[in-house]
Order: structure tokens, then sequence, then C-alpha cells
């Protein structure tokens, strides 16, 4: 064929594949952000916008004014790594043996627990990135820990990039988030890519890391308070950050931002001494004395399956999609659910003989959809001799038991979501009923953990573990 014949094809087909191109990047460029900021133990009550009387959350507070503000938005556990495991996964965390917080190899086969999440079990980042999104994680880690240097990294459930701490590896300074997390949308931004971010934050987890310009934005509080305080503005400022870059970078009326928390606060609530705990992931800082994190009214805290364990804050911001300067304060949405949500934004498929525990929200997100759940959610919590450690809603009930599956208590969760009036005694035919199916679910549940999640530090002759590096937080108590 002569050249003069192959050039107008040659033509065709290079206009043709870059016309394709151009098509792919401009649907790209349509496609809605992801933005996940999950934070580790803020309470309810720890907003401005949900009455605090000295907590300062100007940023927080933007989202509640331009998006809506869900209140009976409930966690999959009162503790960190089960938590975090329902949202990567979609599933309740029982279903992989994850009741408590990762820890020691040591300690987490005294638990009957894996050391780490299974990184062949279908995730959350790992679909976003088939339907071609970019995908990081900023934040804590905690679906291992840095004391088991053989777990697996973030990368390996699915992210591009990633900073992080409470993992293997180099533990990612944790006021840097969202610096990782700006330069990371910048990036895609440039590219036209459609990106999702996990920021899974800090505050306000013991240790408290606090800066002096924080402590003095609060002049008038005590010790504690003013600790309390100066990390939750500090993590308020670095979300304005993210917000802002959104805005500069004209992104911000396609990205979904969901603010939430991983369970409610920790410790008492009342405060004690100030003194100074070392972690091994973030470095030194102020204590559990600090603790004065409140529940907006909720029964039980941090470590609970009871409201203030597990109903904690869940305000979601999509301009044109989401209702601006709305509370709903009548659906039950889970972490469950989040997998599925995300993935029907992202047009994400789920993958072949995948089920999620949890179902898209996206109407309800939209506030099209009627509040009444349909899909029952379980919760197996800490094991303890006494109070709740299984429950189940199921419609317009909620269900707790003991250990022994003794029924506890029973709560018509539509007309008393802050669940302050039993009435067991009086429904004893839907406390059976909700019991029969708790055992059910129950009976599905894996007897051991996966012994392929198990660290070779595990084997009882396998000698200490290895040194950790010193984390790159430095810590000064005169803060």
């Amino acid at each position: 064929m002569k050249l003069s014949s192959i050039l107008p094809v040659l033509s065709f087909l290079l206009l043709s594949t870059g016309t394709a191109l151009a098509e792919e990047r401009s649907d790209d460029a349509a496609r809605p952000n992801i933005l996940f900021i999950f934070t580790d133990d803020w309470g309810w009550g720890d907003l401005g916008c949900h009455g605090h009387p000295y907590v300062k959350t100007p940023n927080i507070d933007r989202l509640a004014r331009e998006g809506t503000d869900f209140t009976r938005f409930t966690v999959a556990s009162g503790v960190c790594s089960p938590s975090r495991t329902a949202v990567m996964t979609g599933h309740f965390p029982a279903r992989y043996s994850i009741n408590g917080h990762f820890a020691t190899a040591r300690s987490n086969a005294n638990r009957g627990m894996p050391d780490w999440l299974d990184p062949k079990t279908p995730t959350l980042p790992k679909m976003l990135q088939s339907a071609g999104y970019a995908t990081a994680h900023f934040g804590k880690w905690h679906l291992a820990n840095n004391m088991i240097p053989d777990s697996p990294l973030p990368t390996d459930y699915g992210y591009d990039e990633y900073g992080a701490f409470n993992c293997a590896g180099e533990q990612m300074p944790v006021h840097e988030d969202a610096a990782r997390a700006i330069a990371f949308i910048e990036k895609n931004a440039a590219a036209k890519k459609p990106f999702f971010i996990n920021l899974w934050m800090h505050e306000p987890h013991t240790p408290f890391h606090t800066l002096p310009e924080y402590r003095k934005r609060f002049p008038s509080l005590g010790d504690s308070d003013n600790v309390y305080a100066a990390v939750l503005s500090h993590a308020d400022d670095r979300i304005g950050e993210m917000l802002a870059a959104l805005d500069r970078l004209e992104l911000s009326d396609n990205t979904l931002v969901i603010f939430s928390s991983d369970n409610g606060p920790a410790g008492s609530g009342r405060g004690g001494r100030l003194t100074t705990m070392y972690d091994s992931a973030t470095g030194e800082g102020f204590g559990i004395g600090c603790s004065v994190g409140t529940t907006g009214g909720r029964n039980g805290r941090k470590k609970s399956i009871l409201q203030g364990g597990i109903g904690v804050p869940f305000i979601a911001r999509w301009p044109g999609k989401i209702k601006a300067g709305a509370i709903d304060d009548v659906s039950w949405i889970s972490a469950v659910d989040l997998l599925p949500t995300f993935c029907e934004i992202a047009g994400a498929n789920l993958p072949e003989g995948y089920r999620p525990d949890g179902k898209s929200r996206v109407a309800t997100l939209q506030g099209t959809e009627l509040p009444l759940r349909d899909k029952p959610l379980f919760w197996k919590g800490l094991p303890r001799s006494k109070g709740p450690v299984y429950s189940i809603l199921d419609g317009q009930w909620r269900l707790l038991t003991s250990m022994n599956f003794d029924v506890l208590e029973l709560y018509n969760v539509n007309q008393d979501p802050l669940e302050k009036n039993n009435v067991k005694s009086s429904h004893p035919e839907i406390a059976g009923e909700l019991l029969n199916k708790l055992q059910a679910w129950h009976a599905t549940l894996p007897e051991k953990p996966n012994p392929d999640c198990f660290s070779k530090y595990r084997a009882r002759n396998a000698g200490p573990l290895p040194p950790q590096d010193k984390p790159l937080f430095q810590f000064d108590p005169s803060r």
C-alpha cells in the first residue's frame, strides 16, 4: 500500500484515539471526588454546631451549614480497629474476628484476633481503583499496628499513596495529614483524575499533641479542657486548609466531603491530672486526664456499644446534591453503608460474589428516601461480664444482650433515638424475635481468626520483637 494511502488511515486512527482519550479525561474530570475525614474518639457533642460550650470548630461547622448533619449515624464498634474494618470492607468486623484494637501479636493472640486485616479482602479503595480513581490514605491506620513490623502496608489494600501511623514501617507525623492530602488533591486536579482520600485524623486520641498557639486560644480554661480544646481546634484548622484547597482548585462543587469519628469519646469525660504519656507510633503527649469529650446526651462512651460509644458525628457536604443547612434526625445510617454508597457515587462495580452488610445510602444522603431502615445492623462488642456485648437494630427496634445472650435492653429507636427508655418488659415478643435473628447471625461468624493473618512474631519461640524506630513526632511537655 502506498504511503499516500496509509496516511489518511493513520490520521483517522490518531484522531479517533485522541478523541476517545479526551472524552475519557473529560468524563474523569466530571466524576465526583470523595474526601472522607474519620477522626479518632471525637464525641458527638464535641462540635460547635452541636452546642459545645467552648470547643471551637468553625470549619466543621461550615460543612454543616453547607451540607446535612445526620444525627443517627452509627459506627460498627465502640473501638478503633473494628470500626475502621467496617469502613474498609463494608462488612461487620466480627466476620474477620476483629473485635478489639490491634496491639502486639501476643495481645492479639490472647484475645482471639488476627494481627491484621486480610489484604486479600475486597476493600473500598480496591473497588474505587478499578473504577479509575486515584486513592490515598493519610493519617491513622490501625488495621494492623506499628508493633507488628511484618504486617501489610496500606498499599496492599488498594491505596496508590499513603502516609500513616499505627502501621508497619515509617510513622508519619500526626500533623502532616492535611498537607499530604492537599498535595494529592493538587496532583490529581492537574491530571483531571477523580480521587478518593481516606483522611483518618489522630485527634482527639491520646496522646494529645498540642502546639503553643492552639493552647493560647483558650486561656480561661483549666488544663484538661484547654488541652482538649486545643487539639480539636488544631484538627479543625487542618480540615479548613483542605476545604480552602478545594475552593482554590474549584473542586468544592464536585467533591463529597464527609466528617465523622471512629467511636465515641474516651475516658470518663471528667478530666484529671495533666500527665504525659509515650506512644510508639505518635510520640509523647498529654494523657487520659485530658479526655473530656462529650456524647451529646448519649449513654456510654468509647468501648461500649451503647449510643455514646457508636453514635458519632456524621456531616456530609456535596453542593447541589446534598441539602445545605439541613439536619436529618430520622435516617439510621451505618459505617457498613459507606462502601456501597461511595461505590455508587463513583460508578464502581462491586466484585463478583461480594455482598456488603450495608447498602448504598446515596438517596438518603440526598434526602429522597424514606428513613426506615430495611436491612438489619449487628454489633459484637468487647467481651465483658456485665453489660451489652451483642446487639441488633432491625427496623425501629434495637436489642442489646449480654455475652450469654441474656436480653438486657430493648429500645424503639425511632421514638427514643438516645435509648433512654428500656421497653423489654412490655414487648417480650419483639425481644424474642430479635434475639433469634441475633443468634442466627452469630452462628455465621468464624470460630477462629484466619491464620494467614498471623505475624511471624506470634509464634511462641519467635523471640523478642525487633526494636522500633523512634517516631518523627517529638513532644515538648512545656507546651
